[in-house]
């Protein structure tokens, strides 16, 4: 009989669910997708609801419910937090405290979540068993991993205590090796440039990481005179004289201000040449003490391989450099590395302890299943929702829609991809991305401007067909989740041009024979996609190759900014028109703006025909 264990991440933010058969992932997806607010920290009630669906069960025949962090804990961290910052803090101290004290409060979550689960009217709500922040990552990044052995490190901003934790995966054990305790932690530390920077805590930090290319890190020695202190050996300490973070409701204050001459950038302000340096020295100062730690794991441990997760883990460039450095022979990164998949993990650790077991191992290849572990919709349920509002479109055998959307793409058009599952975690890996072609100079402005409606020096990222990544980038190793930055091949690179532009005007030149993918720094955050891992997009890619000569295209999140990704044909259907999308795949039916009816914001049809 199947062992069924659902995993559960909430009430901070990115809440999610997850379903693991036998230790196997069969399903996950984050709650944002179908409540469609952004990093929705809510019970996951419709994430648990597509999770049974999907795998056609109940309650009643799950063995175990697995949460993905110790509230109590958390609450003896949050009050020794404020015993150490008194008198300072007293009213954040007082804001809080009925939020975790109260009835259903944060303090009693678990019965929270056994409530909810309740409500759901799915079945007898089983055990639950709570796991420990920092343990779930590590298990989301081991487990599904290829590895049967690894060295797995886990960097964010603060789980219970931990910040920065290592540990040992053999087979089906993980063991902690060594602990890096809160306040002092690396993802706090780049927040708090985040926050100073204008950007929002949480969610904005990649946009930070996309900004320091433009930047020289002027900064970096003052960071690490003033602000950490990184040991030979990764560990670190911050000094607390310049945070905020343990006595109030913002990162950064006055400490801040003087050490980076003036107040924090205001969010939607002008961008400045501190903001590109602070960017490019944390940056940097990000990147050493993740290349520290790397080292240090690679010594404590003996392992060749290592397995990374935690919010940190998102940061690619510092993904990169470890990959470059040669500290392990292979590295793998969970791709939903932040909290969400921590419902992942915290579900495969209780599967581990009821004797599942790791065969994936054998052959090579992770358990993730290309992440496409959300919902997916057939060309019955796609039809239905077309022909229910007399939407045009063409239905198209599966190598003929290829064909179809890389013809388009080759002519400068941009196209909404929508196949198959849904991704599982923060990247479009070509299940729901806009796509175009990377070797138009415009491509980057025209689908930041005119279709994500966001920041103009935000950056692309190139997915690219496995077999030919060596020949467009320098990357040592296969990257299928997007999460390692490597530079554009010298092959594909132009000689350099003198002109003397800084800033945001470093994006007019032209430095690659894929302008739209190379940033300023001539990176590329890189996907290689296999025929195994995405049929569908290798598919695309392959006609695109095939009518090009290119093998790569522009990939980019089907959504605007400020949005989740999109989930239903609806979602798709809605992001299409509104914006300056030129045609839309949908499954097996090609849509074209030109033929389509009129449509406004107030067409919302969300509630009329259910999309299960």
């Amino acid at each position: 009989m199947t062992d069924l264990v659902l995993g559960i991440a909430a009430y901070y933010h990115d809440s999610a669910a997850a379903l693991v058969a036998d230790g196997v992932p069969v399903a996950a997806a984050q709650e944002e997708r179908f409540s469609r607010r952004r990093h929705d920290p809510a019970f996951p009630a419709r994430a648990v609801e597509y999770c049974l669906d999907e795998y056609g069960v109940g309650l009643d025949d799950v063995s175990a419910i697995a949460y993905y962090e110790d509230p109590r804990l958390k609450f003896k961290r949050v009050l020794s937090t404020f015993k150490g910052a008194a008198p300072m803090g007293f009213a954040s101290f007082r804001d809080t405290l009925p939020a975790w004290l109260s009835r259903g409060g944060k303090l009693h979550t678990a019965d929270t979540v056994r409530d909810e689960l309740a409500a759901l009217g799915r079945g007898r709500v089983p055990e639950l068993s709570v796991r420990r922040h920092h343990e779930s990552h590590a298990a989301s990044a081991f487990f599904p991993s290829p590895y049967e052995s690894a060295a797995v490190l886990c960097i964010d901003g603060v789980g219970e205590w931990a910040t920065t934790t290592l540990w040992h995966g053999r087979g089906t054990e993980l063991k902690p090796v060594s602990e890096l305790r809160f306040p002092h932690s690396l993802g706090l530390l780049y927040s708090a440039f985040t926050y100073f920077c204008g950007f929002k805590v949480d969610s904005g930090e990649y946009k930070l990481m996309g900004l320091a290319p433009y930047g020289t890190p002027r900064y970096a020695d003052l960071i690490r005179e003033r602000l950490i202190d990184i040991k030979p050996d990764g560990s670190f300490r911050l000094d607390m004289r310049y945070f905020e973070y343990m006595r109030g409701q913002v990162m950064t204050g006055k400490g801040f201000e003087k050490l980076f001459g003036g107040p924090r950038r205001l969010p939607e302000a002008a961008l400045t040449e501190r903001e590109f340096d602070l960017a490019a020295s944390v940056q940097e100062v990000t990147e050493e003490a993740v290349l520290k730690l790397a080292r240090s794991a690679r010594e404590r441990t003996g392992e060749s391989r290592l397995c990374l997760a935690g919010g940190v883990a998102l940061n690619c460039v510092a993904n990169g450099k470890v990959i470059d450095a040669g500290i392990f022979d292979e590295v793998w990164i969970q791709p939903a590395a932040g909290d969400a998949g921590g419902a992942l993990g915290a579900a495969q650790a209780v599967a581990m302890e009821r004797g599942a077991r790791r065969g994936h191992t054998g052959s090579g290849q992770d358990a993730m299943s290309g992440s496409l572990l959300g919902p997916g919709f057939d060309d019955a349920e796609i039809a239905a929702y077309l022909d229910a509002h007399h939407i045009p479109y063409q239905h198209l055998d599966s190598d003929t829609l290829a064909k179809a959307v890389a013809e388009q793409l080759a002519e400068g058009k941009i196209a909404g991809f929508f196949q198959g599952r849904m991704e599982f975690g923060p990247r479009a890996l070509g299940a729901r991305s806009i796509v175009g072609d990377p070797r138009n100079p415009a491509m980057q402005s025209a689908m930041n401007l005119k279709i994500k409606f966001r920041e103009s020096f935000r950056p692309f990222a190139p997915a690219v067909l496995e077999e030919d990544a060596k020949d467009y980038f320098d990357l040592p190793q296969k990257s299928p989740y997007m999460l390692v930055v490597s530079q554009v091949a010298a092959a594909q690179r132009l000689a350099a041009q003198e002109t003397g532009a800084s800033g945001l005007d470093l994006l007019k030149v032209p430095r690659s024979t894929i302008p739209a993918v190379t940033h300023v720094d001539s990176s590329a955050r890189v996907q290689t996609v296999t025929e195994h891992s995405n049929p569908a997009y290798h598919r695309l890619l392959t006609a695109f190759k095939a009518r090009t000569g290119c093998p790569v295209l522009v990939n980019t999140s089907f959504n605007v900014r400020g949005e989740p990704i999109v989930n239903t044909p609806h979602d798709a259907y809605t992001c299409f028109m509104r914006t300056n999308i030129d045609l839309l795949a949908l499954g097996n039916f090609l849509l074209e703006k030109s033929a389509q009816p009129a449509w406004s914001e107030e067409s919302d049809w969300r509630d009329e025909i259910p999309l299960d």
